[in-house]
């Protein structure tokens, strides 16, 4: 009986998978229509790794199947900060226009249907976006796969130096006794010779 759980039990997936549209298309020929599908699929690793691939299948399950395989070609390393994106970056693909902003932690993905695809696949779990222009969610996906490949890399904060304060020692006992000591005798002096004048 455990044998036979272990075979049905599915190894973890590598990467997280999301089927974002999946529509019909046709083709018409000679003989009739041909009916087709075609999967738009987002995969990543939610570690900064995201890939979009779109593909066409006789069935829907062979659909998704090779828009993952494609995806899995055309896969890009995204460059983080902490939770979040490092910058604001718009990008505009065909008639879709995508525009993300870096959040707060807590904020929680703040996006549409498309563009929060591709942001949860990519592990960024606080952002804002806006969505302008056309509402094709292939457009929007590959806007949005765009906008977070033109990231570039938040520069370090420079370390703000600690100014020196120059620390007064206070002299000890001893000092205090030999400096009186001292002008005592200084002032002996001075007396003896305005006395001998």
């Amino acid at each position: 009986m455990a044998d036979m759980r272990k075979k049905f039990e599915r190894e973890p997936k590598e990467f997280d998978e999301r089927v974002v549209q999946i529509d019909r298309v046709t083709r018409v020929v000679k003989g009739g229509r041909r009916l087709r599908f075609r999967a738009t699929v987002v995969i990543g690793d939610k570690k900064g790794r995201v890939g979009v691939g779109v593909d066409k299948g006789s069935a829907v399950v062979l659909a998704i199947t090779k828009a993952v395989a494609k995806a899995k070609k055309n896969m890009v390393t995204i460059n983080l900060h902490d939770t979040t994106i490092p910058h604001e970056v718009e990008n505009v693909y065909c008639g879709a226009r995508v525009f993300l902003k870096p959040a707060r932690p807590g904020t929680g993905v703040i996006a549409g249907g498309a563009v929060r695809a591709v942001v949860e696949v990519a592990g960024i779990k606080d952002i804002l976006s806006k969505m302008i222009g056309s509402s094709n969610k292939i457009n929007n996906v590959y806007a949005t796969f765009e906008a977070l490949k033109s990231l570039s890399q938040r520069p370090e904060s420079k370390k703000t130096e600690t100014k020196k304060v120059k620390t007064i020692e206070k002299p000890t006992e001893k000092e205090v006794k030999e400096k009186v000591k001292e002008e005592k005798t200084a002032k002996a002096k001075k007396v003896k010779k305005d006395e001998s004048k």
